[in-house]
C-alpha cells in the first residue's frame, strides 16, 4: 500500500496537486472575503451558493446556448484571423523592407484597444453578429501577423545557410526550414489571439446588441441583480479562456515537440 509521500512523489499525482492549488486558493480567498464580510455581502455571494447554482444551470442546459454562441463567435473570428494573418505575416517576415514600411501601422493598431474600435465597426457592419466577429477577428489578426512575421524574421540563419549550401531552392528552404522554424512563434501568437478574441467577444456581447452569449448573460444577470448567476457566468468565461489556451498548448506540444532543439 502506497504511503502519502510515495503517492505525492508520483509525477502525475504531483501535477494534479499543483493544478488543484490555484482553484482551491481562489475558493479560499473568496470564502474568507465572504465570511469575513471584507466585501459588502449584498455584492459578493457565497462561493458555495455560486458553484451550486452554476452547476444547476449547467445541468439544466440553461448555459449551453450562451456557451455555444460565444465559442462559435470566438472560433469564427480566430479562423478569419489565421486565414488572413498567416500568409500576410509570412510575406512581411520574408521581406524585411516591406515589414519596416508597414511596421508603424501594425504596431499602431495592435496597440489600440480593440474596444475603442467598436463604434467604427458598428457603423460599418451594424448591430449583428458580424460586427462582433469582425472586431474580434481584426484584433486577433494583428497579433497573428506580428507573431508570424517575427517568427519568419528570426528563423535560425545557420539552418537556412546550411540548406542553401546544399543547393536547396528558396521554395524548398521555406517549406522545409523556415516554415517549421516559424511554428513555435505562430502558436504563441495563436494562443494570444484566441485569448484576445474571447475578451473582445465577451465585451461585445455585453454592449453591442447581443441577445445571447456569456457576455450577454453576465450583463443581464448584473442588471437583474442575480449575483450567483453573474459570478457563475464570469467563472464560466474564465474557464472557457483557460480551456482554449490549454487545448492549444496540448496541440502545440503534440505537433511541435521539437521546439527549442
Amino acid at each position: 500500500m502506497q504511503t502519502i509521500s510515495e503517492a505525492i512523489s508520483n509525477p502525475k499525482v504531483r501535477r494534479a496537486i499543483e493544478l488543484a492549488i490555484g482553484p482551491l486558493l481562489l475558493f479560499a480567498l473568496w470564502w474568507i472575503a465572504f465570511k469575513g464580510q471584507l466585501v459588502n455581502k449584498d455584492l459578493l455571494p457565497s462561493p458555495i451558493d455560486t458553484l451550486r447554482d452554476t452547476a444547476a444551470s449547467i445541468a439544466a442546459g440553461k448555459m449551453t446556448g450562451d456557451f455555444v454562441h460565444t465559442i462559435a463567435r470566438v472560433g469564427y473570428s480566430t479562423l478569419i484571423a489565421v486565414v488572413a494573418g498567416v500568409p500576410i505575416g509570412i510575406v512581411l517576415g520574408a521581406r524585411a523592407a516591406i515589414y519596416r514600411s508597414v511596421e508603424f501601422l501594425v504596431d499602431f493598431f495592435r496597440s489600440t484597444p480593440a474596444t475603442a474600435l467598436f463604434p467604427l465597426f458598428l457603423l460599418l457592419f451594424g448591430l449583428g453578429d458580424f460586427a462582433k466577429i469582425a472586431v474580434a477577428a481584426f484584433a486577433a489578426w494583428l497579433v497573428i501577423v506580428f507573431n508570424v512575421a517575427y517568427g519568419v524574421m528570426n528563423a535560425r540563419q545557420t539552418r537556412i545557410l546550411a540548406a542553401r549550401s546544399m543547393g536547396a531552392s528558396s521554395l524548398r528552404i521555406f517549406k522545409d526550414v523556415i516554415f517549421y522554424e516559424t511554428l513555435p512563434q505562430t502558436f504563441v501568437g495563436l494562443r494570444t489571439a484566441v485569448s484576445l478574441a474571447l475578451v473582445v467577444i465577451i465585451v461585445a456581447e455585453m454592449f453591442i446588441g447581443a441577445t445571447d452569449g456569456i457576455g450577454h448573460r453576465i450583463i443581464d444577470a448584473q442588471i437583474s441583480y442575480s449575483l450567483t448567476d453573474m459570478y457563475g457566468s464570469i467563472l464560466i468565461a474564465g474557464a472557457m479562456g483557460y480551456g482554449l489556451n490549454l487545448l492549444l498548448l496540448m496541440i502545440e506540444r503534440s505537433f511541435i515537440h521539437w521546439s527549442g532543439r
